[in-house]
């Protein structure tokens, strides 16, 4: 079969969203975001959400599954999986190849992988039995059903860590029952790669750019209007950190070090997590850098090796 989805994966601050962007203008194509915290309104200079960068040369590019819930609404990987399949059935039968372009390794493999998951409804018996649980219990309780847990964010936030318990037990007493068919996903996946010493500096940079551009007043606002800490954390680490700050728990310095530290520790993991998915089977092609003349090329030579006989 024939490629139906580029995708565009690498850590943060690989610039993988303008070379996506390039290649959608190039192609005539639409982006798919695969951020898990970019579907938030009113989480951007948090989560890097740079909406200047789908212009290019004026012309603007379709994007979807950016701004499309509030900060208060619960979203799933499961939720994702549903949008996304949304947005690219009917993009792909106006004869388009969309490019899906972010970093949470979760959320891609949920789409090249197909899982297969069932909408969970909220257990209000469980929900009580668990409100007098401590974390550490909770957590106990979510490995006992969840061996394989990928997802160790649902460990940092309450409210996400008994919905996490909550769908596993669900999972369990209902196995073997399947939503409704998902399309067959055929992708050409490129991976965006930098050596580390200056992955490390434009992690940096862009933090510095971030804050200078206003991210603290972004995370005080967000409070203001009434999320509250605990939630903000949930959202990850600049808002986590940048929440310590505003409270009074850290120093301006300490804020903006163990922040660094922290987002050069999570680009790790994702590539850590992009290693596990070429382990599993998916293939990656790596580029160097924000090399586009590269990453055009790869593209190019897919399209005529299917054209040939």
């Amino acid at each position: 079969m024939a490629i139906n989805l580029v995708v565009i994966l690498g850590p943060t601050a690989s610039g993988k969203t303008k070379l996506a962007v390039k290649l959608a203008k190039d192609r005539g194509a639409e982006i798919i975001s695969a951020d898990s915290r970019q579907v938030y309104r009113g989480l951007d200079l948090g989560t890097g959400k740079d909406l200047a960068e789908y212009s290019v040369d004026g012309i603007c590019i379709p994007y979807h599954l950016i701004d499309i819930v509030d900060p208060t609404v619960e979203f799933s990987v499961f939720e994702y999986q549903r949008l996304f399949f949304q947005c690219f059935s009917p993009i792909a039968s106006r004869g388009i190849i969309p490019i899906m372009s972010g970093g949470t390794g979760l959320y891609i493999e949920s789409v090249l992988k197909g899982y297969r998951m069932l909408r969970v409804p909220e257990n209000d018996t469980l929900r009580e039995e668990l409100a007098g649980e401590s974390m550490d219990a909770l957590a106990g309780r979510l490995f006992a059903l969840n061996r394989s847990l990928h997802n160790t964010t649902d460990l940092l936030d309450r409210e996400r860590l008994v919905r996490a318990i909550e769908i596993a037990l669900y999972a369990r007493e209902h196995a073997g029952e399947d939503e409704s068919p998902v399309p067959v996903i055929v992708p050409f996946v490129v991976g965006v790669h930098w050596e580390r010493s200056v992955l490390r500096r434009r992690i940096t940079e862009r933090l510095k750019a971030r804050l200078a551009l206003g991210m603290i007043d972004e995370v005080a606002g967000l409070h203001k209007a009434g999320i509250g800490w605990e939630k903000m954390d949930f959202f990850g680490l600049e808002y986590r950190y940048i929440g310590r700050y505003l409270q009074g728990i850290l120093s301006y310095e300490e804020m903006f070090r163990q922040l660094n530290t922290r987002i050069h520790q999570f680009a790790k993991r994702q590539a850590t997590w992009f290693r596990r998915m070429e382990r599993q089977g998916i293939v990656i092609h790596w580029i160097e850098g924000d090399d586009y003349d590269a990453l055009k090329d790869l593209i190019d030579r897919e399209c005529i090796a299917q054209t040939l006989p």
